[in-house]
């Protein structure tokens, strides 16, 4: 339990995936129970191989959302309260971010409150998505619609 605790700890018992809350007292077949999920994707598995020395990164998930996700690339969902045009895949810009750095196109949105809502929670999920990636975001008015970005820092 000393492994799951240390990674409970780091991820603040948030699941990763679905960004709710985890109780380390469920019982361990519970959906909502504490579980390690082993966070490779397809792209990092290819490095893994070429790298032996690098360990995959471990996230704090519920059983449920671990279960559900299998040996798939996980999909981190936007929010519904958020109201977003071409929201991009949160997993994969997070990745890119750690690998190159830059700057990410993340979302169009159609009022300027809309993208302040949509850059807070941006800041936020990647703090715990990512904690390692330092971002910030910048808000884009682009003819009618507004453009969010992340940046790393």
């Amino acid at each position: 339990m000393g492994q799951l605790q240390d990674v409970g700890e780091a991820d603040g018992w948030r699941c990763w995936l679905c960004d709710e809350p985890v109780d380390r007292t469920m019982p361990p077949n519970d959906p909502r129970a504490p579980s390690l999920d082993t966070r490779i994707s397809k792209g990092r598995a290819k490095k893994k191989k070429q790298d032996k020395g690098s360990l995959p990164t471990e996230r704090l998930a519920h059983k449920g959302c671990n279960t559900g996700k299998g040996a798939n690339d996980p999909v981190v969902p936007w929010p519904d309260h958020l109201i977003v045009v071409d929201p991009a895949p949160l997993i994969a810009a997070a990745e890119r971010l750690e690998r190159k750095g830059g700057r990410e196109a993340m979302a169009r949105c159609p009022t300027r409150s809309d993208a302040d809502a949509v850059a807070a929670w941006l800041v936020g999920r990647f703090s715990r998505l990512s904690p390692e990636l330092q971002v910030h975001t910048e808000i884009a008015n682009t003819g009618g619609q507004f453009l969010v970005s992340l940046h790393t820092s």
